[in-house]
């Protein structure tokens, strides 16, 4: 799977929040819990998956692309969104 994003983006992200958008596709999807991100009309399709990498909850705003993912957001999860989802905000694998 490809991951595509923003580069001026991604060195905001990476400044801002220590997290590369490159790391998405590091994310185990079939472990993910996925919902249409409808909040607002964006003119695609974009999709919020809720996520571990490195046993940490993280959230990722998607599009899909004809080989993989365009990246718009990824972050670490909050508490709030950690109760919200029902998943603990780390894993004690």
């Amino acid at each position: 799977m490809e991951v595509t994003f923003d580069p001026a983006k991604d060195e905001r992200n990476i400044r801002e929040r220590g997290l590369s958008f490159r790391r998405a596709a590091e994310v185990d999807f079939n472990d993910a819990l996925f919902y249409v991100d409808d909040r607002a009309d964006y003119g695609e399709t974009r999709y919020i998956a809720v996520c571990y990498l490195e046993r940490r909850l993280h959230i990722l705003c998607f599009s899909e692309t004809t080989s993989g993912i365009r990246v718009i957001s990824f972050r670490k999860a909050n508490r709030r969104e950690a109760r919200r989802y029902g998943r603990p905000q780390t894993l004690d694998r």
